[in-house]
């Protein structure tokens, strides 16, 4: 077995091929919220939460007018947004709410609580809040034990901050 990873690794920037800056953009800055940094015409845009210079890169370099990759093939299975607490993760249900987005699903998995979806271009989308480490469900030997349950949708909408 290989050397383990330095934990302090982490995972930066995504970037998902569109094939429609506008539609993509109408998601996911103006249902989720996030910030254009800067914006390429109608080639490409950056986002981000907070100023940073992209959390999340648009193109539609080589997808223009494109389509899904059809089921059954190889590729992005989601990207996974993670929100800071309980709090902001409410108001992103919120958010998909009014905006009256549909869901595919939703999991309370012990370590996390996630909403699933899907973007305009089909891309898997996970929104999601990690419980503090020292809540992580564990067996008698201290392995984690992850778990998939249902998500209580109302009570963690009902943590949900009205919009300004």
């Amino acid at each position: 077995m290989a050397d383990p990873i330095d934990s302090r690794v982490g995972i930066g920037h995504v970037h998902l091929k569109v094939a429609d800056l506008d539609r993509a953009l109408a998601f996911y800055r103006d249902v989720l919220g996030f910030e254009v940094t800067q914006r390429v015409g109608a080639q490409a845009a950056f986002l981000s939460a907070g100023g940073y210079h992209h959390h999340l890169g648009l193109n539609t370099w080589e997808s223009r007018g494109g389509s899904p990759p059809p089921p059954g093939t190889t590729g992005l299975y989601h990207v996974a947004i993670l929100y800071p607490d309980r709090a902001t993760l409410a108001d992103a249900l919120r958010r998909l709410v009014a905006a009256s987005w549909p869901l595919d699903g939703a999991s309370d998995h012990g370590v996390s609580e996630a909403l699933y979806l899907r973007d305009p271009d089909g891309n898997g989308v996970e929104l999601t809040r990690d419980r503090p480490e020292a809540e992580w469900p564990r067996d008698a030997d201290g392995t984690l034990a992850m778990t998939t349950g249902p998500l209580d949708m109302r009570a963690l909408l009902a943590e949900a901050t009205p919009p300004a």
